[in-house]
């Protein structure tokens, strides 16, 4: 399992509207192959601030099955309009501990 995550930055005064977009598209990511689940989390310091988690099975079915996938189309048309600047992703994986 691998973990997407983006520190969103959404233009002033599009909260509510941004959030309403995302309800809409999570049904877009939550339906592709390798997607676990996903979570959006609200900054509580900074306006506009938010962080996006998403698990995928492997790092593939994010880069690939979703990216390359006419339902990102969809995905980046309800959302890529409230970023400013442009969020950078980035992709994790477990530290074994023991």
């Amino acid at each position: 399992m691998i973990l997407e995550a983006v520190m969103l930055q959404v233009k002033t005064g599009l909260e509510v509207e941004y959030e309403e977009a995302f309800r809409e598209a999570s049904s877009i990511i939550s339906s592709m192959k390798g997607y676990i689940s996903h979570e959006l989390q609200r900054c509580m310091e900074v306006e506009g601030k938010y962080l996006l988690l998403v698990q995928w099975e492997n790092l593939e079915d994010h880069t690939i099955g979703f990216r390359q996938s006419n339902e990102y189309q969809e995905w980046k048309k309800k959302l890529h309009k409230f970023y400013d600047p442009f969020p950078t992703v980035e992709h994790f994986e477990k530290v074994k501990l023991s």
